[in-house]
């Protein structure tokens, strides 16, 4: 208790100074309002020295070069077999039909015919709409990218696993890259490697790999002693400890790492348009700039398929365990869906021989929802324009202008003790000496006011997203039934890439701040959601019955009981909610704003590694930040709550 009042007392005096700096801001020196000039460090330059010393000097543009080469290739092969690129095998294209067949029966064999229908039904989707060649460019890509993944993530794990130092190492990298933004990865590829579908498909497997390991580490860790006992006694070495014990054991994590890196395969891909990367990505950033809605809807109801399709047959191969039937004396018995699946293909090239239509759909024959999408669309338009008028007037005169000028009015000196304090609040010196660090290093960059610009975004952005999700939340929580739809709704969006959140927003609210603050609302709103619900279903039921006998009302049933006990859970939510809201106001940099994500847009248009990594490590900084307080609160709550 007198460690927690002395935290509160140091805390106080920190918000004090901090009020002061901004009450007293007029008479403060200039080097005190925004980082003097001796403040700021060529951060930039010193990284593009070392990045020049790697391409030049060490011989890593060689090493790139060979294994640039080696993926290339492999897109060659893929892009043949999918959709018929002039290159070896020289065996493509296989028909859309034969393709669809196939993911028919990886949904049914994994988890019956509602999954069966979902994937087959993508696929024809996708021939149907004449999207096939673009939907393949895409594919091409991450059916490459994703086995390099996950065995680059399979052996980086395993030796964590076994070099606890080395793990100390990875540790801070891993958490750096996943707040990384996506452009942050483009920038390096692109001077190493140069744009097009290779520097795609390279970027794709950087990003991906963290989740691999991280989750393959934590299967690894939670392999049970007696396993490993067992094998032991049967005789069997390390590698075979590795191998035929602990690797099998750990199945289902490495499983939903292999889930992880398939869906961020796919949201890379997808941006990965802006560096030349053919494919739906690039198809939907031409249409989204034409403001062809339209033809931007279809798009993006393939990218959506496609992501839901991916996930569904991942999780449900990660949730499938391993079944031991008996042997059926029957050859064909025991290997009926493979025949099945061999004859359906063999109907599927026969027809594609016949009728060149099951080989490959032409635009001309394709169908197209563009045409009633728009009617439909310009009718909605009318009917809401006036309130989207005033709306957007109202957010941009009253709220976004005036909060912007707020955060940038704010001098440097009290955000950093302002930041002190709260970490310190929250931590003690050793968080506050974080938060300091953070942000100190920020404001070192250069970057300050486009920091804070981004800052603004972001806070404004999980503002709304709370107060429209939490009271959501609070009502879905309350049904179970209805707590179970919203959550599959959640999950669903959850796999969308964040590209496809800026159609209905461009839609509604043109290209301005306002389309960025909506795309970042819906994004953000939606792990919010997730893990209130899931924090209130998971209170424990034997409180509620001893706050229920002693007589409290619904109201104080839901303050004093659910709520607390379900905030570490929420504050997950909000962690996640934080992380979402920057790499969308990053990506929707294309829009409008003025902030971070504009300049590296810019400094990947001109190559510019030194300015793209330090704009990018700005953002991880925000987000480590953030994860850093969330993380701290939550376990001081669970301490308090005894969880």
């Amino acid at each position: 208790m007198e460690r927690d009042a002395r935290f509160a007392g140091t805390a106080k005096l920190l918000l004090a100074l901090a009020v002061g700096l901004m009450v007293f801001k007029a008479i403060l020196p200039q080097g005190m309002i925004r980082p003097p000039e001796w403040l700021v460090l060529p951060f930039a330059d010193w990284i593009n020295v070392v990045f020049s010393f790697l391409q030049n000097d060490l011989g890593l543009m060689a090493v790139t070069r060979a294994f640039s080469a080696v993926v290339e290739w492999l897109l060659n092969v893929t892009a043949n077999l999918l959709y018929g690129k002039s290159r070896w095998p020289n065996l493509g294209p296989i028909p859309w039909s034969v393709i669809a067949v196939t993911a028919f029966m990886a949904g049914y064999a994994l988890k019956g015919w509602r999954l069966g229908l979902i994937s087959g039904g993508t696929f024809v989707w996708i021939a149907l709409m004449g999207q096939w060649k673009w939907a393949m460019e895409t594919l091409s890509v991450i059916v490459v990218a994703a086995p390099f993944s996950v065995i680059l993530g399979l052996v980086l794990a395993v030796l964590a696993w076994r070099s606890p130092r080395f793990e100390r190492v990875l540790n801070p990298i891993l958490s750096i890259a996943q707040s990384l933004p996506h452009f942050a990865y483009m920038i390096p590829v692109v001077v190493f490697i140069g744009v097009g579908p290779k520097a795609g498909a390279i970027v794709t497997i950087i990003f991906s790999v963290p989740p691999m390991i991280r989750m393959t580490l934590l299967g690894l860790k939670k392999v049970p002693e007696e396993v490993i006992e067992a094998a032991k006694m049967s005789g069997a070495t390390r590698w075979q400890l590795l191998t035929r014990a602990r690797i099998p054991t750990a199945r289902s994590e490495i499983l939903i790492g292999v889930n992880q890196v398939i869906m961020q395969c796919l949201a890379m891909v997808v941006l990965a348009s802006f560096i030349g990367m053919p494919g739906l990505g690039q198809k939907l950033l031409q249409l989204l700039q034409s403001l062809k809605i339209g033809l931007s809807v279809e798009i993006g109801i393939t990218i959506i398929l496609l992501a839901v399709t991916l996930d569904r047959l991942t999780k449900a191969w990660a949730l499938r365990q391993p079944m031991h039937e008996a042997a059926s004396p029957s050859w064909i018995t025991r290997n009926r869906l493979l025949l099945i699946w061999l004859t359906l293909c063999a109907i599927g090239f026969g027809l594609a021989h016949v009728f060149p239509y099951f080989l490959e759909v032409e635009r001309r024959q394709a169908l197209s929802v563009a045409g009633p999408v728009d009617a439909l669309m310009d009718h909605l338009i009318r009917l809401i324009t006036p309130v989207t008028l005033w709306l957007r007037w109202f957010l941009i005169t009253w709220v976004l202008i005036p909060m912007r000028d707020a955060y940038l009015w704010l001098p440097f000196t009290a955000v950093l003790v302002l930041l002190a304090a709260l970490g310190w609040a929250i931590g003690g010196l050793r968080s506050a000496l974080i938060c300091v660090a953070y942000f100190g290093l920020i404001a070192a960059s250069g970057w300050w006011d486009r920091a804070m610009i981004t800052v603004y975004m972001v806070c404004i952005s999980v503002l709304i997203a709370a107060i429209l999700a939490i009271p959501l939340a609070l009502w879905g929580a309350r049904n179970p039934e209805r707590a179970g739809r919203i959550l599959l709704i959640c999950d669903t969006a959850q796999t969308f890439p964040s590209f496809i959140y800026l159609i209905p927003v461009i839609m509604l609210f043109g290209v301005n701040d306002v389309a960025v603050v909506a795309a970042v609302v819906v994004f953000a709103a939606v792990p919010l959601v997730r893990y209130t619900i899931e924090g209130l279903r998971n209170v424990p039921p034997e409180m509620i019955e001893a706050a229920n006998m002693s007589g409290a009302t619904q109201a104080q049933l839901l303050w004093h009981v659910r709520l607390p006990l379900a905030l570490p859970t929420m504050l997950v939510g909000a962690n996640q909610s934080v992380m979402f809201s920057l790499f969308m106001v990053i990506i929707a940099a294309f829009i409008g704003t003025q902030d971070l994500g504009q300049e590296m847009q810019r400094a990947l248009s001109s190559t510019d590694v030194g300015k793209g990594l330090v704009l990018g490590f700005a953002v991880a900084f925000m987000g480590l930040l953030t994860d850093h307080l969330i993380t701290r609160w939550s376990e001081t709550r669970k301490r308090a709550l005894g969880i």
